[in-house]
Order: structure tokens, then C-alpha cells, then sequence
């Protein structure tokens, strides 16, 4: 009876306990959530708009203006697109450009890294520096010289989707890719390697191991989580490209997909129903990318922040 008696009384002991922690609701509080929820608000209209006016149609919006209630809404905006832009075609030429992309930019990247953080040279942090540097200039900045490289450099016929040159081919869009993503990956793989024993490799150099097989066979395979966050973060970041598909092709027919979408675009008119349709379907791989890895695009965000 006693220790029946004792559970109600903890109950009313403790119940006002908890009514005072939920009343404590600090100010500062309130305006964070109150921030937050204004901006995701913000950010949500203009996708929210997107996928309103592709439901709309041309007719319906010519008549009534982009700022009216729909009469009718329909998904022939998406078929049209599909159809008669061609994406699948573009699509594939994404995959092209952003899967080798990938793959060498870790490579390269990881290699430098590997130099960097694990033997001591006086060039090391001049060459981290480097790479870092290099991964800070905007793309306008030397369009105009690289451009002019790239119609001087030749390259074999295979290579160069029969034109000859690097310009208007998928060697050189994967290349400057590459180029422009390993300062940034070579930085964080470096920093990750640093946090890696150095006994590790120690003891394989008196077993008789060489410089490579360190690198590949202890170094690469403990570095796979930072592998699965950066993979993430580059699939995302090529795919979405727009400036080097547009300015580095000179046919739309090799464009990848984001760049595609101007071809939708007519001279004298445009279907702005159509476009944003095709927009949307273009968006779909890189949400899907998103939702299955978005446990390692979270990682990556603070990958490299732990050791400088």
C-alpha cells in the first residue's frame, strides 16, 4: 500500500515540474522558429509557382495572365517537353559528362590529398593553398582565355565527338569539371587523411609496403565515407551545371540537359507553361539523388571542419 501510494505522489510532484518547463518559451526562441518558417516559406514560392504554371496551359495563361486562378490544370506541359525537347536524349548526355566527372575528380583529388597530409614537404601547404585558390575563381573570369584554349587544343576524333578540338566535346566539359571541383575535394580529403593514424601506414612501410599500395590499399578504403559525401555533393554540383554545357558546346544536340532547357526557348516566342515543365523534370534526378543520400550530403556539409 505504501508503494502504491508513493507512484501518485511522484506523479504530482513531478507534473508541475514539467507545466514550468513547457511555459519556459524563450523570446529568442519564437523569433528563430518565426524566422525559419518565413524563410522556408520564401524559398518554397517560387518552386511552388514553377510547378503551378506548368500545370497551367498556354492558352489559359495568355488569357488570364500568370497571375489569375487556373481553370483547368493539366499535365500536357510535361508530355510536350518530354517529347518534343528530346530529354532523354539530354539526359544521357548528362550521365556522360557527370559520371567520369566524378570518378576522376576523387581520383585526382585524392592523390594530391594523399601528399599533402600524409609526407612532410616544404611545398605542401603552398600546394594545398593552390588548390584551395584555384577552386575560388568564378568561371567568367577565364571563359575568354579558355575558351581560345580550348579551340587550339587538337584531340583524336574519338575523343572529341568528330569535331577535332576540345572545344565541343564531352572530354572537355568532364575535364574542366574536374579541374574546377578538385581544389575544394582535395581540401577536405586532406583534412580527413590528417585525422587517420599515421601508425597505419607506418607499420605497412615496415612490412614492406609501397608508397601505392599505402594509398590504395589503407588510405582509400578508410576514406570511404568521405568518398560517399563528396560523390554526393559533385553528382549534385556537375549535374546542375549550366554555364560550361552552354558556353563549351557549340551544337545543343551534345548540350547536357540543364543547358538543353534554352532550346525550349523560341526566338520570337516562348512557352514560359513549357519551359517550366521542362525545368521540373530536369530537377527530378537531383531530388531523387538528394532523398536516397541525403544522410551523406548532411555529412559532407561539415566534412574537413574538424582538423585544419
Amino acid at each position: 500500500m505504501t508503494a502504491v501510494a508513493e507512484v501518485p505522489a511522484a506523479a504530482e510532484s513531478s507534473r508541475p515540474v514539467a507545466v514550468r518547463r513547457r511555459k519556459r518559451v524563450r523570446p529568442a526562441r519564437v523569433v528563430l522558429h518565426v524566422f525559419l518558417t518565413v524563410t522556408a516559406l520564401v524559398w518554397l514560392v517560387p518552386l511552388v509557382w514553377a510547378v503551378y504554371t506548368s500545370l497551367r496551359t498556354f492558352a489559359d495563361t495568355s488569357q488570364h495572365g500568370y497571375f489569375s486562378l487556373a481553370t483547368a490544370l493539366t499535365f500536357e506541359n510535361y508530355e510536350n517537353a518530354w517529347e518534343q525537347a528530346g530529354l532523354p536524349h539530354y539526359f544521357l548526355n548528362s550521365v556522360i559528362i557527370t559520371v567520369p566527372a566524378v570518378l576522376l575528380t576523387l581520383l585526382f583529388s585524392a592523390s594530391v590529398a594523399f601528399f599533402v597530409s600524409r609526407f612532410n614537404f616544404k611545398v605542401n601547404l603552398f600546394l594545398l593553398m593552390l588548390f584551395t585558390a584555384g577552386n575560388l575563381l568564378p568561371p567568367q573570369v577565364i571563359i575568354t582565355p579558355l575558351f581560345r584554349m580550348y579551340l587550339l587544343i587538337p584531340l583524336p576524333d574519338w575523343l572529341s565527338n568528330g569535331s577535332g578540338l576540345m572545344y565541343n566535346s564531352f572530354f572537355g566539359v568532364i575535364m574542366i569539371h574536374v579541374a574546377f571541383q578538385s581544389g575544394f575535394c582535395t581540401f577536405v580529403l586532406s583534412n580527413y587523411m590528417k585525422t587517420i593514424p599515421h601508425e597505419l601506414t607506418e607499420a605497412a612501410l615496415v612490412d614492406g609496403a609501397s608508397v601505392f599500395r599505402q594509398f590504395w590499399q589503407i588510405i582509400l578504403p578508410l576514406c570511404r565515407p568521405a568518398f560517399a559525401a563528396l560523390a554526393t555533393l559533385l553528382t549534385i554540383w556537375i549535374y546542375n551545371d549550366f554555364f560550361w554545357g552552354l558556353v563549351l558546346f557549340q551544337t545543343g544536340a551534345d548540350r547536357p540537359i540543364t543547358s538543353a532547357i534554352s532550346s525550349l526557348q523560341g526566338q520570337y516566342f516562348s512557352n514560359q507553361n513549357l519551359i517550366a515543365a521542362g525545368a521540373l523534370l530536369t530537377a527530378i534526378p537531383t531530388l531523387a539523388i538528394y532523398l536516397a543520400l541525403q544522410r551523406q550530403f548532411v555529412s559532407g556539409l561539415t566534412l574537413g571542419a574538424n582538423k585544419g
